[in-house]
């Protein structure tokens, strides 16, 4: 099969329609364009199907050239085969390729090389080949003997001839393949401490721990290899060595009744202990934690596209508070662009009178800043910064129209001491940057989270013990789809969202803000061919997805790309509007008068197909829209609760903060996020939480079981 054919089949597409992406991928085009203005090429997939069609691209390119490496070194040793070279280009992974290379490979001094350097290579292949003359071993070795390379007697020889059959059987690829079949299919991971006198410690559950290769969860393999890491447990991975003997002996044993066979199966025991466990042990551990930290990077993408995704709290003016015990509350006011009105520094937790200090300054600030929202970061004494500040509503009235949201601070701490924190607020204290960044990310989650590295913002599990570059690479490209679903406004955005949008690096954004810095605001898409190094094809990448509302032409504020302008003054033209009607939202009718002119037939008078037909109609008829609006806005709270208030069957309304395999963290406003395990996620039997939870959800849930000493909340999602 081709890569297209193996693409096609393994992601059940049409193979036109993968040859199609393949095609646009190569010219260099982005996920985020592709998916989103090239749908009659690729049938409608999404940014998330385009990313894993790409990943396995890669993959499958790197196996061929692989495969062509190995097929030249073998035929480098003259040793490439018609047979072989079928073998090499049927194998369908890398760890086959690497199995039929492994007999081939240069290899380090081992006792089957020694054995080799003795003469004794043509011994073992005659005893191993257990052929019809089926030589006693003892005497086929005495012709070996060899004083000046070593070998004194026949037993040396013989020692020698195993050592070579040991490692021969190890190299097999056909041996190597069902052993490690067996070891999969049959093999126990177990994990005891390390010492006998451990002590309690996070790895507690995994002193005395076992589970099949084939059950064992992601999570507890990463917590094993990091209890191990850290010297908490010894880890191990077996199987029945009788059972996997068997099996060996099967494949090598020819002739049972040859005067050499007992000799091969004592050579064949000693390749399975000393060579094939050990290596397959490996193997096996190296394959789990693979694919552990693959299920792990996707739970993290998956719980980091709607905390990116959040509802944005817009317009508003927000006051920002950053608690803390030793150095203060940290307050930021921002008006409803997220520009900074004020800052602070108050002390409510450093004795009564300080409260009230604090109390009165924010009252004040709240008055004469008109703030409607309050985002309190949930870190070192969030609780205290609460009840504060549910004190301050109290005496301000319910007249007064203020809520509070504690918002996930992860990550404000990196984004306030970096480089673009300093550049963006020069003259702050890196802990009211802290403040500001709090505040902004209650008003626009994605536009202030896009600053902070994906890594840091804490919705993952084990995200230091993940491969770095395949993280990386997956969290930038959630990140480039939320920027490109939700649209960027090109007067406003900072350099680091640009940066997200499809077409542009940080270069180019950069140079998007110093022309903008230069000559004003933007009144035109045509105008960013003006900006340095922002040629025709960054062009064609990034237009459609940058809003410029000073413009004239109504169809840059738009969703629509100017390749298809001409498509939506023809539409508009059919349906009796006008681009005033667009500006003025007035075109309530459009879809209807589309149907009773005809989809297939607008879409043939407009030059595109029908899925661009469509994506323009709702471009036209809801201009600038933002798909987060369509979701539950933020829990705003005007009160507080401790965790003694709990008791349970109590029903909440809570935000799912995180999403983990054995089930999801739920903030219900006790600063202490209660867990719902995954039993009690739903009625019906589910395999991970992500299939009924996202972070960001508001959800309704029921006090099960509080330990206040533990400071442990139990939570259901099941209706009692």
């Amino acid at each position: 099969m081709t890569i297209i054919d193996t693409l096609s089949t393994e992601l059940e597409k049409d193979k036109q329609h993968v040859e199609n992406i393949v095609t646009l991928l190569d010219e260099g085009n982005t996920v985020p364009f592709i998916a989103r203005y090239r749908k009659e090429m690729h049938g409608g997939m999404d940014d998330q199907t385009i990313r894993l069609l790409a990943d396995r691209l890669q993959y499958l390119r790197n196996l061929a050239a692989r495969k062509e490496e190995v097929k030249n070194a073998i035929e480098g040793q003259g040793k490439l085969t018609e047979e072989l070279a079928a073998s090499i280009d049927d194998a369908k992974t890398l760890a086959e390729v690497e199995d039929l290379y492994r007999p081939y490979k240069q290899k380090r001094r081992t006792r089957a090389t020694i054995a080799r350097e003795k003469g004794l290579e043509p011994l073992a292949q005659l005893l191993f080949t257990q052929g019809t003359d089926c030589p006693d071993p003892l005497l086929a070795a005495a012709s070996y003997i060899d004083a000046e390379k070593g070998v004194t007697t026949a037993e040396d020889a013989l020692m020698g001839a195993s050592d070579i059959i040991a490692e021969d059987i190890s190299d097999d690829a056909l041996v190597r393949g069902k052993l490690r079949e067996l070891w999969l299919a049959r093999g126990e991971v177990f994990s005891t401490a390390a010492k006998k006198e451990q002590g309690d410690s996070v790895y507690r559950n995994y002193y005395k721990f076992n589970s099949p290769v084939g059950k064992i969860a992601g999570h507890q393999v990463l917590a094993v290899n990091r209890g191990e890491r850290e010297e908490f447990l010894k880890v191990s991975v077996e199987t029945d060595r009788l059972l996997a003997l068997d099996l060996l002996l099967r494949l090598v044993v020819k002739k049972p009744d040859c005067a050499s066979t007992e000799f091969v199966k004592g050579a064949a025991e000693d390749s399975y202990d000393r060579l094939l466990a050990p290596s397959l042990e490996r193997e096996v551990r190296a394959m789990l934690t693979e694919k552990a930290a693959e299920g792990a990077i996707g739970q993290f993408a998956l719980n980091l596209r709607p905390l990116l995704m959040q509802p944005p709290v817009k317009g508003f003016v927000t006051m920002g508070l950053d608690p803390g015990y030793r150095m203060g509350c940290k307050v930021a006011v921002v008006d409803g662009t997220g520009k900074v009105l004020a800052t602070t520094v108050v002390y409510p937790t450093h004795g009564e009178r300080q409260k009230r200090e604090c109390i009165e300054k924010l009252k004040t600030y709240i008055k004469k800043y008109d703030v409607k929202h309050i985002a309190i970061g949930n870190g070192t004494a969030s609780r205290e910064t609460e009840a504060m500040t549910v004190e301050m509503l109290h005496e301000l009235g319910k007249g007064s129209g203020v809520s509070y949201a504690i918002v996930n601070e992860a990550g404000a701490s990196v984004y306030s001491a970096s480089p673009l924190a300093a550049k963006e607020f020069p003259d702050f204290d890196v802990n009211l940057r802290s403040a500001v960044s709090i505040a902004r990310r209650l008003q626009d989650p994605l536009a202030e989270l896009v600053k902070i590295d994906p890594k840091s913002i804490g919705v993952g599990q084990y995200q230091h013990d993940m491969p770095e570059k395949r993280l990386s690479e997956t969290l930038d490209g959630v990140v480039e789809d939320c920027v490109n679903a939700v649209g960027v406004d090109v007067n406003t955005a900072s350099a680091p969202l640009l940066a997200r949008v499809a077409g542009l690096n940080a270069a180019t954004a950069a140079n998007v803000v110093a022309y903008r810095e230069e000559n004003g605001a933007f009144t035109s898409r045509k105008q960013l061919l003006k900006v340095p190094k922002l040629g025709a094809k960054a062009f064609e990448q990034c237009a459609g997805f940058l809003r410029v509302p000073e413009s004239g032409e109504v169809l840059d504020n738009t969703g629509v790309h100017p390749e298809s302008y001409r498509a939506a003054e023809k539409m508009l033209e059919l349906c009796g509007y006008t681009k005033a009607d667009v500006k003025a939202r007035n075109l309530g009718h459009l879809m209807e008068r589309l149907h009773s002119y005809g989809e297939e037939r607008a879409a043939v008078a407009c030059g595109v197909g029908l899925p661009t037909l469509f994506d323009v109609a709702k471009e036209l008829k809801d201009p600038g829209r933002d798909p987060r609006d369509e979701l539950p806005a933020p829990v705003l709270r005007t009160d507080v609760l401790e965790i003694k208030d709990l008791k349970p069957g109590m029903e909440l309304k809570g935000t799912v903060r995180n999403v983990i395999d054995f089930g999801a963290f739920v903030d219900i406003g006790v600063h202490q996020d209660g867990l719902v395990h995954i039993s009690e996620i739903s009625d019906r039997f589910i395999r991970h939480p992500s299939e009924i939870l996202s972070v960001g959800d508001v959800v309704t849930v029921w006090v099960k079981e509080v330990d206040e000493k533990k400071n442990r909340i139990s939570l259901t999602m099941k209706r009692k």
